[in-house]
C-alpha cells in the first residue's frame, strides 16, 4: 500500500444503509478496499478478520453504545479511527478523543474532505522509507527513546504503545525541546492539518493521553499559548 492509500482496508461501521452504501462506493472508487457493517458485533468480527487500517465509526449503532465500541476497538487495534457522527457538541468530541479516536467528523460532511482525511491518516501511519545512509537510533532524552524509523518509543527500556498521532505529536515536540508551539502550529506541523479541519480539543486530548503514557512532566503547558517539550536531561541524537 502506498501513501495514497491505494488498497488500504477501510472498515465502515454505519447503521444507515444509504450512508453505508455511499461510503462503500466512494471508497471503492478511490482505490480503497472497503468493508462495511451495520452493528457493533459485526464491526468487532471484521476488525479481527479484515485488519483494517482505518475505521469509519458511527456512534449511533443499534446494538451497542458507540463510545463503548470505540473503547473496545482502540484496545484491540492500532487502526486510525475516524468518528462520523451527527453529534456536534464539544463534550462528545472530547469524549471520543479521550477514548482514542484519531479524528471526529460531524455529519453531514463533504465526501472529498473525508477521503483526504483518510489519506492523511494513512500517510502518518506509513513507515518511513529506508534511508540510503546508515540510520541513527533516533532521539534520546534521558530514559525516553524515540525511533522515527520504526515508530517505536521506549521509557526506561520499556516499550510504550502510541497511536500514529500520539507518536507524531511526541516526535514533533521532542525534536525542538523547550520551544513553545501553539495548538495551531501543532495541527499544521504534526497533524498536517489546520484549524479549519480540527479543533483545539484535538491537540489537548492527545497531549493528555501522551502525558499518561510517557510522563506528565515531559510536556509543559504554556498558558494561553500552547505546549513545549521539557527534557528531563539534555536531549541528544543517539549514536
Amino acid at each position: 500500500m502506498g501513501q495514497s492509500g491505494i488498497g488500504a482496508c477501510v472498515l465502515v461501521v454505519e447503521d444507515e444503509a444509504a450512508i453505508r452504501d455511499v461510503l462503500s462506493r466512494l471508497l471503492d472508487r478511490d482505490g480503497f478496499a472497503p468493508r462495511a457493517c451495520a452493528t457493533g458485533a459485526e464491526a468487532l468480527s471484521l476488525l479481527e478478520v479484515a485488519g483494517p487500517e482505518v475505521v469509519l465509526l458511527d456512534l449511533g449503532l443499534p446494538d451497542v453504545n458507540g463510545f463503548d465500541l470505540l473503547r473496545t476497538i482502540r484496545s484491540r487495534s492500532d487502526a486510525a479511527v475516524i468518528v462520523l457522527s451527527g453529534r456536534a457538541s464539544e463534550s462528545d468530541r472530547v469524549l471520543a478523543l479521550e477514548l482514542g479516536a484519531d479524528d471526529y467528523v460531524v455529519k453531514p460532511f463533504l465526501t472529498r474532505e473525508l477521503v483526504a482525511r483518510i489519506r492523511a491518516h494513512l500517510r502518518r501511519a506509513a513507515p518511513a522509507p529506508a534511508p540510503a545512509d546508515p540510520p541513527d537510533a533516533g532521539l534520546v532524552v534521558g530514559d525516553l527513546r524515540i525511533d522515527p524509523r520504526t515508530r517505536e518509543v521506549t521509557v526506561a527500556g520499556e516499550a510504550v504503545g502510541l497511536t500514529a498521532r500520539e507518536f507524531d505529536l511526541l516526535h514533533f515536540l521532542a525534536s525542538s525541546p523547550r520551544q513553545v508551539f501553539s495548538r495551531e502550529q501543532i495541527l499544521e506541523h504534526a497533524w498536517g492539518s489546520s484549524g479549519a479541519w480540527q479543533q483545539d480539543a484535538t491537540v489537548t486530548e492527545h497531549v493528555h493521553r501522551l502525558r499518561q503514557k510517557v510522563g506528565a512532566d515531559r510536556i509543559a503547558t504554556v498558558r494561553s499559548v500552547g505546549y513545549r517539550f521539557e527534557p528531563l536531561v539534555p536531549s541528544h541524537v543517539a549514536e
